[in-house]
């Protein structure tokens, strides 16, 4: 099983240029159901776009993956259409539920097997469940699957999501798409993510208004065309990278970045005593070699500071000066990288839903486990600033949503490399 060996106290400065989202592709990829064929650019050469592909597939959708250029052209031939997405694919990734939607809207009918995914609490599959319900749906959940089938097309339907839900969201929308009459969506999420799942949707000739806002109105059409849609990019990594900077002290400027979705991020750096700059598609931190300062914060659905950053700035707060606490309120049993950051040092104690961290400057080197996406994000952090070697196992989670990490790291200037 491979292995992140990382020789930490190594300051980054450079330039690196950033991935598609992964969170953007997922859904816009369970998009192309809908559609005759696709064709999507900037998209992420991560495993969980492999596992959505590898779905897509067993589906019958035809797809070409050009690596070089990040394209990934699809094509769908609606003859030879499967509309189960089986456990053994759906196990690792609870992004497959976003098939139901679209395959009730384009075949009528779905079974999906209960996801799986990173083990950070229940995320509930009930959201989705009821809206298809509300959208004329017949469900039921038989040996570990949600079977679903409709008579005729989905009906449009008034949808009001307590707690919002991105991907639920994202799932009503596709479903809504191609469903006879309005749907309204009501508390809807307001992630970037789901704007551009949209944007993707109308160039393919969805009729949808209001997407980035808590109010969506899906008018259905009878069909969808092809379309070319290049993936906006990965605003969670952009964020890893300047908190990296932001612990290791040094500068580093990131391309192919749009400073507007991680506002909430650049804005608790600037309080840690970083300098950003901004461009219309690039951001820069600089650090002049000092510790930052420790920020308190707390979780929440956009623009709310994200979740996906919380065990990043964990992992800063854990070296820098003075003591702060990180309040989770998206998901429950998402501090399981605090156990790995105590086996480094850290001062770090939970209560309830937050971590109450007491920076004290430095870590110290040793072996830890990744037990989630952004827990693994959040360790590779505490490596880089850490006191001689760290080693993370069972990193397959890190490769699920970083694209080349040590690489980009490497041109920063980090010691890291994959170890078997």
């Amino acid at each position: 099983m491979q292995k992140l060996l990382i020789k930490g106290k190594k300051e980054l400065s450079g330039r690196i240029t950033i991935s598609g989202s992964k969170n953007a592709t997922l859904p816009i990829l369970a998009a192309s159901i809908l559609s005759q064929n696709a064709k999507l650019t900037n998209v992420p050469l991560v495993k969980d776009t492999f596992t959505m592909i590898e779905l897509l597939r067993f589906i019958g959708i035809k797809v070409e993956i050009k690596n070089k250029k990040k394209i990934i052209e699809l094509k769908n031939n609606n003859n030879r259409i499967n509309t189960l997405a089986p456990y053994k694919l759906v196990k690792t990734m609870r992004a497959s539920i976003l098939v139901l939607g679209p395959l009730l809207a384009k075949f009528q009918r779905a079974t999906v097997a209960l996801p799986g995914g990173c083990a950070i609490g229940s995320r509930p599959v009930n959201l989705h469940i009821d809206a298809m319900r509300a959208m004329g749906a017949e469900i039921s959940i038989e040996d570990g699957n949600i079977k679903a089938r409709v008579e005729g097309r989905l009906r449009g339907a008034k949808i009001i999501f307590e707690p919002v839900s991105v991907t639920a969201t994202e799932n009503v929308i596709m479903a809504a798409s191609l469903a006879d009459g309005t749907t309204i969506i009501q508390n809807a999420a307001r992630e970037p993510e789901v704007l551009d799942l949209a944007n993707c949707l109308i160039k393919m000739g969805a009729n949808i208004e209001g997407a980035g806002t808590d109010q969506i109105v899906i008018q259905g059409v009878e069909n969808l065309n092809g379309a070319t849609f290049s993936v906006m990019p990965d605003r969670v990594e952009v964020g890893t990278y300047l908190t990296a900077a932001a612990m290791t002290g040094g500068k580093v400027k990131i391309k192919e970045a749009k400073p507007e979705y991680i506002s909430s991020v650049i804005s608790k750096l600037e309080q840690t005593g970083a300098t950003i700059s901004l461009g219309e598609d690039w951001v820069q931190i600089e650090m002049n070699n000092e510790k930052p300062e420790a920020i308190s914060l707390t979780t929440g659905p956009y623009p709310s500071f994200p979740t996906d950053m919380q065990a990043q700035f964990v992992s800063l707060n854990a070296i820098a000066k003075g003591n702060s606490t990180v309040t989770e309120t998206v998901f429950e049993n998402r501090f399981m990288h605090v156990q790995e950051i105590a086996r480094m040092g850290g001062r770090i104690s939970l209560k309830g839903n937050t971590a109450v961290i007491e920076g004290i400057g430095s870590l110290k080197g040793a072996p830890v486990m990744a037990t989630d996406l952004r827990a693994s994000a959040s360790l590779v952090l505490a490596g880089l600033v850490a006191n001689g070697s760290t080693i993370i196992d069972r990193i397959y989670h890190i490769d699920r949503g970083y694209e080349r990490i040590e690489e980009k790291l490497k041109i920063l200037g980090a010691d890291i490399e994959r170890i078997s």
